[in-house]
Parts: structure tokens; C-alpha cells; sequence
């Protein structure tokens, strides 16, 4: 809150707000915009004609991010998934034939071991290489008669993939502001 309270106040210190800021700081009202968390933007109706644009922009060839300098801010960036449950790590999906850099990591997985000293059968009818649980989690068999195995779930995805990092020029800390473009 305290950052959002500075930005506002270098805003208005350059006479600007969201409401009245003309066109060539059309970055800024941006940046107040995809700020605001307690109504979303979408909730506030100064918000929506500044954010309405720039959706639209963004389908445009050759579109690049308004930036508000003012406040410190560069282009929000993008990311997609959101962070895997404690214990899962971050993996790409075999089966996916796009860039690394076009897929991310779609996928979470973690290490299991069961073994407890002993062997144990936990395969599925395809050789005990693979089986689907329940709840959608898929264990990967190293052999049909093994204890240890991989399991990956998808993904989370993120509900607000975009932000927006702001640096507070008294203290040098960054902030994020997460938001999403959906109308």
C-alpha cells in the first residue's frame, strides 16, 4: 500500500492522475491502473477506458508497453504459471513439441520413494511404467516392480499473469503488482 501511496504521489507531483492525465501519459495511467488490488482495475471506472485501450493496442502490429518513467516502472511483464505446490519443482512437459521458451514449464514434479526397506509392486496395466491417480497426478515408473518413481501434475495457472515491478527511489526496494487484462 505504501508503494502504491508513492506512486501516487510522484504522479501527482508531475500533475497527473488517472482521471486527467492526457494522452502522452497514457503509461502512467496504466501503471495506476494495474496497481489497484481492492477493487481490480476492472472495478474502477476511470480505469477501464486507459486499460480498454491498451488491450486493443496490444492486438496492433508492432505494439510495444506505454511505460510510466515517473514512477520508475518499465513494460509489465508476463508469467503464465504460478508457483508449484511446497515440495514440487518447475518441469517442462515431455510430450511438448513447442520452444522451451514458448512452453515454460508446464508442469510440476516431485521425487517419491515408498520403499521402506522393501520392494513393492505399484505399476499400472501398461508394464508398471505409468498410472494416473485420481487426482490427476502422473506417476512414472522407472520398472514395474519399484518403489521410487516421478510423479508431475500440470500447472497452476496464474489468475493475475501480468506485473508490474516499481522501484521506491527512497528506500531502492522493488514492488510487484500483479494484474490480468480480461475485461
Amino acid at each position: 500500500m505504501k508503494y502504491r501511496l508513492a506512486i501516487l504521489t510522484a504522479l501527482a507531483s508531475a500533475g497527473l492522475t488517472a482521471a486527467t492525465a492526457d494522452a502522452s501519459e497514457w503509461g502512467c495511467e496504466v501503471l495506476l491502473c494495474a496497481a489497484a488490488s481492492n477493487p481490480s482495475w476492472q472495478g474502477v471506472a476511470s480505469c477501464r477506458p486507459p486499460m480498454q485501450r491498451l488491450i486493443t493496442a496490444m492486438k496492433m502490429p508492432g505494439f510495444s508497453w506505454p511505460t510510466c518513467p515517473a514512477a520508475g516502472a518499465g513494460a509489465p511483464r508476463y508469467e503464465k504459471y504460478a508457483q508449484c505446490p511446497a515440495g514440487w519443482t518447475p518441469t517442462a512437459a515431455d510430450n511438448d513439441h513447442r520452444t522451451r521458451a514458448e512452453r515454460g514449464r508446464s508442469r510440476c514434479m516431485r521425487a517419491v520413494s515408498q520403499c521402506n526397506g522393501r520392494q513393492r509392486f505399484v505399476g499400472a496395466s501398461n508394464g508398471g511404467r505409468t498410472k494416473m491417480t485420481a487426482d490427476g497426478v502422473t506417476r512414472v515408473f522407472s520398472r514395474a516392480n519399484a518403489c521410487s518413481y516421478i510423479e508431475y501434475t500440470e500447472r497452476p495457472l496464474r489468475k493475475d499473469p501480468y506485473y508490474v515491478d516499481v522501484k521506491d527511489e527512497t528506500s531502492g526496494q522493488s514492488s510487484r503488482y500483479w494484474f490480468n487484462l480480461k475485461q
